[in-house]
């Protein structure tokens, strides 16, 4: 029996995909994605079920009669005259003052009208947030036909300027596509699309991960991967160059497995292309795959909201001065609108879209090159509309205090880190993010596998990339948004990567001999499981006399008869068969010295944070010591 896709026939029938998988769920049928295939039969079932909804709501299907055909007509004015009589509540009619109630309509109490509205107005305002354009990103390997790719979806998608057919590169551009508009970032290369997360901001929805049929996976296919990964976003693999005669489709989509990314004709969820950056064979699949995947996503934005946006990129041009590619998320830009990003602000001089056109206005999922800023700013930086300029600089006085606020914070969380702040919150099962680096595939694979024996129920390593030769500013990128640490074995990282890494504030760790890094995994993973303490008994001292002093308190002159006394340990003092006191070795002395510990058979001064130490008491104590855990 042949299968169908359930995004085909949801096409077919005219039922959006939303409704076809809850058709498919009700209907107890499993199913990955809406790419994903069903049965004829389940098919056949499924038409029958949208032919019944569809004749219910036209009321079975038969012809209706005249009065039929005009009720829906009368309605509108015979629920305007109850409104305006003050008789609609909740969808029924209630009579008016001196009037009988309206035949087979519900008069109980209901919701005042006022209560009703509001909460339909509500509910309905929710639902009616536009969708936007899904924003895509390409990355890959180089040479896999990232750019190629683009510019074939630019040529071929992208509706002709009057301008001469120039386009000027504004960093992202707009496809019109047959289910509707598609914003892509054209600046492939996941250095960038990490650099703008880096600063706190998801500008793509989806990314797509070029990889050539006739190379399979590479080091920086591995690299995109991971990125996409740590930014929690879709992924959809397009394999590019299948018209080569050496290309080989099967053998990308079975390396893919390899990192647990197993594509939907396996029986996963990964969408897999084949395309053809050269030809345009399977463009149009990836173009409809990837709307699939924004419907799914329900991306939506409030054209009328308050605006903020991110800078994809930003230059210096030696005519026009600062330009600066915004990405529009939410809201709407106007010119003339004053922007604040970062510690600085600018005035919209002027707006130019993807296609070289001057704009006064831009929407969500809009990309547009702004002519206004004095100061070139940073790709990620988070923008903000401001009223006017007094308002803007108010903005700018605020984040500069909260900077300044937030910097003095840091100075004091590190001396004053607890134990939560070091690990997290406790009780959790912690993950431990690695990148690794290695000299050899074989000395990869070889810690990769002790690595995998090192898990415990309490800490998950967690190796997102792994690679052979020196760590990449693309390492350090990724490693200080996932917080991450850098283990290279038989590799040191060059010094541009190194000064980076220290501005980052992100970890790479060298090693020469593999069981240093093992061992450094090792205090990993126990910095990341809770420590278990417990008490241990040190010793026993006999209070012979009590010293007055008149700055630290009572003295307790004792005699160690057992063990050890140690300052800072835990103290606690028997009268007899009664305990008076438990607290703290606040302080030891020797003679008319400080000490830290005394041995048994010697005498000392005993300082508790307590003055009513008595001549006999016993005083015992102990220390709290980590267990070590196997």
């Amino acid at each position: 029996m042949s299968k169908v896709r359930i995004y085909t026939l949801a096409k077919e029938l005219g039922v959006d995909n939303h409704k076809m998988l809850e058709i498919l769920d009700g209907l107890g049928v499993s199913y990955k994605s809406v790419s994903s295939t069903i049965e004829e039969d389940t098919v056949e079932l499924i038409k029958q079920i949208v032919e019944e909804e569809g004749a219910a709501v036209t009321g079975g299907g038969s012809e209706p009669d005249q009065s039929a055909r005009t009720e829906p007509e009368q309605a509108p004015v015979e629920v305007q005259a109850a409104v305006q009589s003050g008789t609609v509540l909740s969808g029924t009619l209630e009579p008016a003052p001196g009037q009988l109630p309206v035949e087979g309509r519900a008069t109980e109490a209901q919701p005042r009208p006022s209560e009703v509205a509001v909460q339909e107005v509500s509910a309905a305002a929710a639902q009616e947030i536009p969708h936007r354009a899904p924003v895509v990103t390409i990355m890959g390997h180089v040479d896999h036909g990232k750019t190629s790719l683009l510019d074939y979806i630019r040529k071929t998608k992208v509706a002709a300027k009057e301008a001469g057919g120039i386009t000027q590169h504004v960093g992202a551009f707009e496809a019109k596509t047959s289910k509707g508009r598609i914003v892509f970032i054209d600046t492939p290369g996941h250095e960038a699309f990490t650099t703008i997360r880096a600063r706190g901001a998801n500008v793509a929805d989806i990314a797509i991960i070029v990889i050539a049929a006739d190379d399979s996976l590479m080091p920086q296919t591995r690299e995109a991967i991971a990125h996409a990964q740590a930014a929690k976003v879709p992924m959809i693999i397009a394999i590019n160059k299948i018209d080569l005669a050496q290309a080989d489709p099967e053998k990308v989509k079975t390396d893919l497995t390899q990192l647990n990314l197993v594509p939907e004709e396996y029986g996963g969820d990964l969408i897999v292309v084949p395309v053809s950056a050269r030809s345009g064979e399977g463009v149009e699949d990836l173009l409809e795959y990837i709307s699939l995947t924004a419907e799914l996503e329900d991306l939506r934005a409030d054209p009328k909201g308050q605006f903020s946006g991110v800078v994809i990129e930003g230059k210096v041009d030696k005519q026009a001065g600062v330009l600066a590619t915004v990405m529009v998320q939410e809201g709407t830009l106007h010119v003339g609108d004053f922007l604040v990003v970062g510690e600085n602000y600018g005035k919209i001089k002027a707006m130019t879209d993807s296609g070289g056109a001057r704009i006064k206005e831009a929407g969500p999922s809009t990309p547009v090159q702004i002519l206004g800023f004095s100061d070139v700013p940073t790709s990620g930086d988070k923008v903000q509309s401001a009223k006017n300029e007094h308002a803007a600089r108010e903005v700018i006085a605020q984040r500069a205090s909260d900077r300044r606020d937030e910097e003095d914070a840091r100075q004091r969380r590190k001396a004053q880190r607890s134990l939560e702040d070091i690990l997290g919150p406790l009780g959790q099962v912690r993950t431990v993010n690695l990148i690794l680096r290695a000299d050899t595939q074989g000395s990869v694979e070889a810690i990769q596998g002790i690595l995998a024996r090192k898990e415990t129920d309490d800490v998950k390593l967690n190796v997102m990339f792994a690679g052979i030769g020196a760590p990449t500013e693309g390492d350090v990128l990724l490693a200080s948004t996932a917080e991450a640490e850098i283990l290279c074995f038989s590799v040191t990282p060059s010094g541009a990567v190194t000064k980076i890494a220290e501005t980052k504030g992100v970890e790479v760790k060298s090693y020469r001999i593999i069981y240093e890094l093992i061992d450094e995994v090792d205090r990993l993973i126990k910095g990341n499981i809770e420590p278990v303490f417990e008490e241990q008994y040190l010793g026993r001292a006999e209070v012979r006399m009590v010293i007055r002093h008149p700055k630290t308190g009572n003295i307790a002159g004792s005699y160690i008869t057992d063990g050890s006394f140690k300052r800072n340990a835990k103290a606690i003092v028997r009268r007899g068969k009664e305990v008076v006191y438990e607290g703290t070795v606040v302080g030891l002395k020797r003679f008319k010295d400080d000490v830290r510990e005394v041995q048994q058979g010697y005498e000392c001064g005993i300082n508790l944070d307590w003055n009513d130490v008595m001549e006999g008491d016993i005083i015992e104590a102990s220390e709290m010591v980590e267990v070590e855990q196997k």
